[in-house]
């Protein structure tokens, strides 16, 4: 018999009922999922009474297995456990007990028995592996919920929200929506699919159409829909797609908020730090003015569209995002492959400034602007630290522990991206977060490498 065991415990000043309820709510697998590691959720059953079965993807080297959890041995308020029906382990349980310490305190315990394939072999071959695989799927699971409880523990007397969002199945939109709704709040998607319920999926369309049935009495929306900038080539169809996706829908959701009986209190758009342009080392507020270029354009479009919710008593605030660290999408998940192989290197001289979030502090800003009264207007959603190409490019090399020798040369980007070379990996941006820094935003990642080692798992 090869079955082994791991035990991990975390202490929060949170009652045990409360850190209970987080976990039983929808997205709490999303929250506590690792995001350099690549699962997807097939199947589930809503819940975690018994009976209830979640079916994932999970990678076993280089190749996708299908992985069924079965719920048991449910206590309210103290207990679930998983238990593989099928999946990579010859066997597995995992048992979540939350024991009280006291009213106001507890410690979650995960305890996971399993025993690898292969029996002794599998261990022998793998097993101080998996064991370090624990060590880092546990350190990032409990600081998500810990700092989760913080939060949605500072902001308890406001009560149950209902957040309009759209854009809701994109990086940043499922990321937010798990964020909320274990807090306990209530998330309404906003989606092109005509079979949309009119609860919690509503239905528009971005060049004229929004239903308004169940928009009555928001407390707030947050707009993150959009073309993505950095798929395919700005062509001139391109561009007009950017700019149609953004101003367009910006305007037509902005309008329709407006006109409702009891419109939301605060509307979240996202921005972009390209308002600014390329201003190479200037250090950038959100008083300093807009650049030049298309983007540049775009951005001041983009925000403007949102003025007629302002001026119908709505709060506005334009988050506009530096690039969002994480290897699930985005910039970074395309840098990995080449730094992985050891041939990554900067880009041009690598002087030009990079504005960088972790996903973790977009969600939290994004929430923090939701309950933040006093803020409004354009906010820079970037880390206190922009880094230059140069700095960026040795610090991921150092985390994964590969060389950064080489470097692209300014003819080769152009040729390969064209227009939008120019407009995001050689313009040069140092902005800095003056508007969240000082209405109290406190940033989970301040600087990049810790910011890169937990969002990578190193």
């Amino acid at each position: 018999m090869s079955r082994k065991s791991f035990v991990r415990r975390v202490w929060l000043n949170v009652p045990a009922g409360e850190v209970f309820a987080w976990h039983a709510r929808p997205g709490a697998f999303e929250r506590l999922q690792p995001p350099w590691e690549r699962v997807e959720v097939v199947d589930r059953t809503r819940g975690i009474k018994d009976g209830a079965q979640v079916a994932l993807l999970v990678r076993v080297g280089p190749f996708r297995k299908r992985w069924t959890l079965v719920h048991r041995d449910y206590v309210a308020d103290r207990q679930f456990c998983d238990e593989q029906l099928e999946g990579p382990f010859r066997f597995w349980r995992h048992t979540h007990r939350t024991v009280p310490e006291g009213e106001r305190r507890c410690y979650l315990e995960d305890k996971i028995e399993y025993e690898l394939p292969l029996g002794p072999a599998g261990e022998l071959l793998g097993g101080r592996f998996f064991r370090r695989k624990l060590n880092r799927t546990f350190d990032h699971r409990h600081r998500i919920m810990v700092q989760d409880l913080k939060v949605h523990g500072q902001n308890k007397t406001r009560g149950p929200m209902r957040v309009l969002v759209s854009g809701a199945s994109g990086l940043v939109g499922s990321a937010l929506t798990a964020f909320l709704t274990t807090g306990g709040h209530t998330v309404l998607r906003l989606v092109r699919s005509k079979t949309a319920d009119g609860i919690s999926e509503i239905y528009w369309n971005p060049s004229g159409v929004v239903d308004t049935s169940n928009l009555d009495g928001l407390d707030a929306v947050v707009h993150l829909a959009g073309e993505n900038l950095a798929e395919g080539q700005w062509t001139d169809e391109k561009k007009q797609r950017i700019r149609e996706s953004r101003v367009g829908g910006t305007r037509l959701l902005s309008e329709t908020l407006a006109c409702l009986p009891r419109p939301p209190k605060a509307l979240v758009c996202a921005s972009a730090v390209g308002y600014y342009g390329d201003r190479g080392d200037e250090a950038l507020t959100e008083d300093s003015g807009p650049g030049s270029g298309f983007l540049a354009e775009v951005c001041r479009e983009w925000e403007l569209a949102s003025e007629v919710a302002s001026k119908n008593g709505i709060r506005v605030v334009n988050l506009r995002l530096g690039m969002v660290l994480t290897p699930a999408g985005g910039a970074l998940a395309k840098m990995l492959p080449p730094f992985r192989f050891g041939l990554g290197g900067r880009l041009s001289s690598g002087n030009q400034y990079m504005s960088w979030i972790s996903l973790e502090d977009v969600v939290g800003a994004i929430y923090h602007a939701v309950v933040t009264e006093n803020l409004s207007g354009a906010v820079n959603g970037v880390a206190p630290h922009p880094v230059t190409n140069a700095e960026f490019t040795t610090t991921l090399g150092r985390v994964l522990r590969r060389p950064t020798v080489f470097s692209v040369p300014v003819s080769a980007l152009r040729r390969t991206f064209g227009e939008m070379a120019d407009a995001l990996l050689l313009a040069s941006t140092r902005a800095e977060p003056a508007a969240l820094a000082a209405s109290g935003y406190r940033f989970r990642h301040r600087e990049l490498e810790i910011a890169l080692r937990q969002t990578l798992g190193k």
